[in-house]
């Protein structure tokens, strides 16, 4: 019953249980994918509950954040978009702009939720949905889905934009989950601890090495194939020639990284203080005390780069940041997101995918960051997964380990 409770699952878990931990999301059936888009909406609608527990829905503008009203509209919005409206759902990424969608069931859905065409900073002061309302609407899209889901063929093709869908609640599940942080919103742990079983199902070994790995000289294929589902960013594997180089077992630790903070007088990260009793960190705007054999979380890009140089080290480039979290016994990753020494581009043939927005708009902008967190949901976690934020931010779960 433990799987019931942590997923929100409920009746679901009759239909063909699927453990979701266990489970290869990327290739996933339409029975384990029925399982997936209850799973992750219950994790959202309790984060969304959490929120409202908060009166927290009305947010000040900032660029880090979007209203919480708006996040829960545009995930219906976008599940409708890509299944219920879309004529071409069966083509996968073989799927053509040039026929017309059929209808919203939100007369202003698209003027309200896309996120390709309304203005951030106009999110603030739309007259959205109340919440009854958003969550029937959420719940309307998808009993729809689920049952186009149930007809649908089981090519990867046919499949795509379900997948597409799960993936992509998952990933404003977590968004939501590091807004709560932003505004001392309190969070059961039911809405963002997603099993400790997750982090050791996706590392290569279950035992976590401590100090260095030696990787040797090797050609890496960087990226995926095309087996299942992949983002476009991450298609068009290609090999890499390594260097031999030493790795970080594990992230930085705060012990490590507050040491660096004493003898540089460098400013302390954000949540972090000097308390009374020694230094403190605030979780969803509760202070306590700061563990320093945890990793280090919530550190800039330009941070980690201060740090790396302080101790004569580098970050990892993505193509050996993947390659030891595929190749090396020991290499611990899913505590935090992972800032590389690599910007964000496309890989060799790069093709878009139909969702255009998790790619091509931000190629060479942003640093790579590899990884998961305690927040990023077991079926997002993948070594292949490629992340990626402006360098400057640190709401995000992200922290960084050290290479030479």
């Amino acid at each position: 019953m433990r799987h019931n409770r942590l997923y929100g699952l409920g009746q679901a878990a009759n239909d063909g249980w699927t453990d979701p931990a266990q489970t290869d999301w990327r290739c996933a059936n339409a029975a384990q994918l029925a399982v997936g888009l209850r799973s992750v909406r219950a994790s959202t609608l309790a984060v969304f509950d959490a929120y409202c527990a908060a009166n927290a829905l009305h947010v000040r503008y900032s660029e880090e954040l979007n209203p919480p009203l708006w996040e829960l509209g545009h995930l219906g919005w976008y599940q409708e978009l890509w299944i219920g409206r879309n004529p071409q759902r069966d083509l996968g990424i073989g799927y053509s702009h040039q026929l017309p969608r059929g209808p919203s069931l939100l007369a202003h859905g698209d003027s309200w939720y896309d996120s390709g065409t309304v203005a951030h900073s106009t999110r603030w002061h739309l007259p959205l949905l109340a919440p009854d309302a958003c969550k029937a609407y959420l719940a309307a899209t998808l009993e729809q889905s689920l049952a186009l889901l149930a007809v649908a063929g089981d090519s990867d093709a046919a499949l795509y934009f379900y997948r597409l869908v799960m993936f992509h609640e998952a990933m404003h599940l977590e968004a939501a989950v590091y807004m709560a942080q932003a505004l001392d919103v309190a969070l059961p742990a039911v809405a963002y601890l997603f099993n400790a079983t997750d982090l050791i199902a996706v590392c290569a070994t279950n035992h976590w090495a401590e100090g260095q790995l030696n990787i040797p000289k090797q050609s890496w294929a960087l990226g995926s194939d095309s087996t299942g589902f992949a983002f476009d960013n991450e298609l068009g594997a290609h090999t890499v020639a390594l260097a031999n180089f030493e790795i970080d077992a594990q992230p930085v630790t705060w012990g490590q990284y507050l040491r660096y903070v004493q003898q540089t007088g460098a400013p302390l990260p954000r949540y972090v203080r000097h308390g009374v009793q020694g230094y403190e960190c605030k979780v969803f705007g509760q202070w306590g005390p700061l563990e320093a054999d945890k990793s280090a979380v919530h550190i800039s890009h330009a941070q980690a780069l201060a740090y790396c140089a302080h101790v004569g080290r580098r970050l990892p480039t993505e193509a050996e940041w993947e390659c030891a979290a595929v190749t090396a016994p020991g290499f611990a990753w899913g505590k935090v997101w992972e800032w590389t020494g690599s910007t964000f581009g496309p890989y060799p043939g790069f093709v878009v995918h139909p969702y255009r927005d998790y790619s091509a708009p931000w190629f060479h902008t942003r640093p790579v960051l590899r990884g998961a967190c305690h927040a990023t949901h077991a079926m997002l976690r993948s070594a292949k997964y490629r992340n990626y934020f402006m360098p400057q931010r640190t709401d995000i779960y992200a922290g960084f380990r050290t290479c030479k």
